[in-house]
C-alpha cells in the first residue's frame, strides 16, 4: 500500500508569496491612497529595528563558534584574505561598469540644468555627513571605545573584530572551553529561533516600507529621471547575470538557481530599500547549502563593508549624471579621479538606506567643478536606486561567499548542485 503523501503547504503560507503579496498591496495603495500609504512607515521601520537589534547576536555567536570549532586557525586568516582579494577585484570591476555606463547612455545629457538655480538645502544635510577617511582613520574606526561599545552602536566592522578575537582566544584555550563553546552553540540555536520568528513580520515589514516610499514619492516622480534609473536597473541587472553568473559558473553553479534559492531576501530587501534585515536568513542558507558556519560568519558580514558591488556602480554612474544634467565637461583624470576616490569612500556605504547618497556626496567633492547642489536632482529617487542597490549587494555577497567556499574546497560543485536544486 502506497503511503499517503505529506500534505503540501498552502501557496499563501508560502513566505515568497506573502511578501509578494505585501510589495503588490503596497504599490496599489501607495497609488490609490498616497496619504493613508505614507502613514504606514512605522511598520517598514519597526520591523527593520527588529532585525537590526539582533544582527551583532548573530554576527558575535556565528562567528565564535565558527572560529572555535576550526581545527586549522591558519584557514581563518586564508579566508579572510581571500575574501578581501575578491571583493576589492570585484567591487572595483562594479565601479568601472558603473564609470562605462554612464560614459555610454549619458543619462543626464538632455536636462541642461542650471546648478545656480537648484536647492542646495536639500543636500546640506548630507554633505555634513560627507567626510573622506583616510585609511589610517578608517582602520581606527575598526576598533571600538569598549567591547559593549561595538554592540550598543550596531557596527558590523567593530562587532566582527570582537568576535574573531573571542573566537581564537577560546580556539587557543583548547578543552577547557568546553562548556563556554557548548554555550555559544546553544546561543547560536536561540538567536537563530528568535531570527525565524521576527521573519514571520517581513510581510508586514516589506508593506509598511514600500507603501510609504510610493506614497511619497510617487511613481509619476520616476518620470523625469526615468534614463537614469533605466540605466542603472538595466547595467544591475547585466552585472549580475553576466558578472556574477560568470564568477559562479566558474565556481560550478548557476546565476539563476541561486537567485531562485535567495528570491525571499531579494524581495525582502527589494520592498525595504536595505540589505541588512536579510543578513540573518542569507547567513542561514548558506550554511545550509555546505557553506562552513565559520566561513559564513566571516565573509558575509565583512561583504556588507567591502562588498558593496550594487552601491560601487550607483556612485560611478550618478556622478557622471550630475556632471552631465548640470553641463559640466570632465577630463579623464577627472573621471579617474572619482573612480579612484570610490574605490575608498564606497567602502563606508553599508547596507544601511541613505549611507551610500553621504558617501556619493563625499566622492563629489573631490572635484569641486562638479557642483554638489546638482545632487538634489536624484535625492527623491534615491529609495528607488536604494532597492537595486541593495539588492545587488545582497546577491554580490551571497555569491562571494558561496566562491570563496569553494575555493577553501569545503563545497564541492556535485553538493553544492544538489543543494541549489
Amino acid at each position: 500500500m502506497t503511503p499517503p503523501n505529506p500534505r503540501k503547504k498552502a501557496f499563501y503560507a508560502n513566505s515568497s508569496m506573502q511578501v509578494l503579496f505585501a510589495v503588490a498591496a503596497a504599490i496599489s495603495l501607495g497609488y490609490l491612497r498616497p496619504t493613508t500609504a505614507i502613514a504606514m512607515k512605522p511598520l517598514g521601520d519597526a520591523f527593520i529595528r527588529l532585525i537590526t537589534m539582533i544582527i551583532t547576536l548573530v554576527i558575535f555567536s556565528t562567528v565564535v563558534t565558527g572560529i572555535a570549532g576550526m581545527e586549522d586557525l591558519k584557514k581563518v586568516g586564508r579566508v579572510g584574505g581571500k575574501a578581501l582579494l575578491y571583493f576589492e577585484l570585484v567591487s572595483t570591476l562594479a565601479l568601472f561598469i558603473g564609470l562605462a555606463a554612464g560614459n555610454i547612455v549619458h543619462p543626464g545629457s538632455a536636462f541642461n540644468v542650471n546648478a545656480a538655480k537648484l536647492d542646495a538645502r536639500a543636500v546640506a544635510e548630507y554633505a555634513g555627513q560627507a567626510k573622506t577617511q583616510s585609511v589610517s582613520e578608517f582602520l581606527m574606526h575598526i576598533i571600538p571605545n569598549t567591547v559593549l561599545d561595538a554592540f550598543s552602536k550596531g557596527d558590523i566592522l567593530q562587532v566582527l573584530l570582537v568576535s574573531v578575537l573571542f573566537g581564537f582566544a577560546l580556539s587557543a584555550a583548547g578543552p577547557r572551553s568546553k562548556p563556554l563553546l557548548d554555550f555559544f552553540n546553544l546561543l547560536t540555536e536561540a538567536v537563530f529561533g528568535v531570527v525565524s520568528i521576527l521573519m514571520r513580520f517581513a510581510p508586514i515589514g516589506a508593506f509598511g516600507a514600500l507603501a510609504f516610499t510610493i506614497g511619497k514619492y510617487g511613481i509619476a516622480s520616476l518620470g523625469p529621471l526615468a534614463k537614469l534609473i533605466g540605466t542603472f536597473y538595466g547595467t544591475s541587472i547585466l552585472f549580475v547575470f553576466i558578472v556574477l553568473g560568470v564568477i559562479a559558473r566558474f565556481a560550478g553553479f548557476g546565476i539563476l538557481k541561486f537567485l531562485a534559492y535567495i528570491k525571499e531576501e531579494i524581495l525582502l530587501v527589494l520592498a525595504i530599500s536595505s540589505s541588512e534585515p536579510a543578513m540573518p536568513t542569507l547567513m542561514a542558507k548558506l550554511e545550509k547549502l555546505g557553506c562552513s558556519k565559520g566561513l559564513v560568519g566571516l565573509v558575509v558580514p565583512t561583504g556588507y563593508t567591502f562588498n558593496t558591488d550594487g552601491t560601487s556602480m550607483y556612485m560611478t554612474l550618478a556622478a557622471l549624471f550630475v556632471a552631465q544634467a548640470t553641463n559640466t565637461p570632465l577630463t579623464l583624470t577627472q573621471e579617474l579621479t572619482i573612480f579612484a576616490v570610490a574605490v575608498l569612500t564606497s567602502k563606508g556605504a553599508s547596507g544601511v538606506q541613505g549611507a551610500a547618497f553621504i558617501a556619493l556626496v563625499a566622492t563629489m567633492t573631490v572635484i569641486p567643478a562638479i557642483p554638489v547642489a546638482g545632487m538634489a536632482l536624484i535625492l527623491g529617487i534615491d529609495r528607488f536606486m536604494s532597492m537595486c542597490r541593495a539588492t545587488v549587494n545582497m546577491i554580490g555577497n551571497g555569491v562571494a561567499t558561496v566562491v570563496v567556499s569553494r575555493w577553501e574546497k569545503e563545497l564541492s560543485a556535485e553538493t553544492l548542485r544538489k543543494n541549489l536544486a
